[in-house]
């Protein structure tokens, strides 16, 4: 795994160079983490911390590597996801915009439990585990912005335990959908997710097979509960949506 990470490295700093985003004039940080920061706090994040462009489908972390940075989304959109048997994989969670991935591991020491990749062209600011931990110490209220994450986190992941076991493929389909929306918001149309996924990511975040998936969406079309135009998927109902994911909007 370690050879893996320098690679990566590698990879990074053969990247072009472009223009580091300033944190004190990033338009994320007001629905980020960062948002309890003093402005002296912010301009040493932004002083001390690094960037890259990645690529759609690019790789940020590996899982079992060991994390040397928090990384804070500046544009573009993420997908954390674990790596199951013949390389079947299983989203966990989609970030945007303002979100950071890859603290958990950071946090506790431990080595990535998750990889994560863009989803689509990406810009990803780096903060140095020194540095973070730094401001950490110093301010109870991102201390606490974490906990309120992780509890976030915590609760997101027993819900997916709970529809993998207990709700019908359809239910966690509309559900999923749902999450989207909520995640990423739909675009000016008020009707198409403002994300594009695969049907095999989508595949995976509903826990089942690309071929159930597609014939689901199909249904859902035939309904008129959702669009589809091409690998853009429009919500048409969402109450009959929220009806038949069995969840309260």
């Amino acid at each position: 795994m370690d050879n893996c990470f320098a690679k990566e490295n590698a990879v990074a700093m053969l990247k072009p160079k472009f223009k580091l985003p300033q944190c004190e004039q990033c338009d994320n940080r007001n629905h980020s983490i960062f948002c309890v920061l003093e402005e002296a706090e912010v301009s040493e994040v932004s002083l001390n911390k690094g960037a890259s462009q990645y690529k759609k489908g690019e790789r940020i972390f590996l899982e079992g590597n060991r994390p040397q940075s928090l990384f804070c989304i500046n544009s573009g959109k993420v997908k954390v996801y674990k790596s199951g048997g013949a390389g079947k994989e299983q989203i966990t969670r989609l970030a945007g915009p303002g979100d950071v991935i890859g603290y958990r591991a950071m946090i506790s020491g431990e080595n990535y439990s998750a990889s994560a990749a863009a989803l689509e062209d990406a810009v990803i600011c780096e903060i140095p585990k020194p540095v973070f931990s730094d401001i950490l110490k110093r301010s109870p209220e991102l201390a606490m912005k974490l906990v309120n994450l992780l509890a976030r986190d915590l609760r997101t992941a027993e819900q997916q335990m709970t529809a993998l076991a207990q709700k019908p493929v359809r239910e966690r389909l509309a559900e999923v959908l749902l999450s989207i929306k909520e995640a990423f918001g739909l675009e000016a149309d008020g009707k198409t997710l403002a994300v594009t996924l695969s049907r095999e990511d989508l595949g995976n975040m509903v826990g089942t097979a690309t071929e159930t998936l597609i014939r689901l969406l199909g249904e859902l079309k035939l309904e008129k509960l959702i669009g589809l135009e091409g690998k853009k998927i429009l919500l048409l109902n969402i109450p009959k949506l929220v009806q038949t994911a069995n969840v309260f909007d």
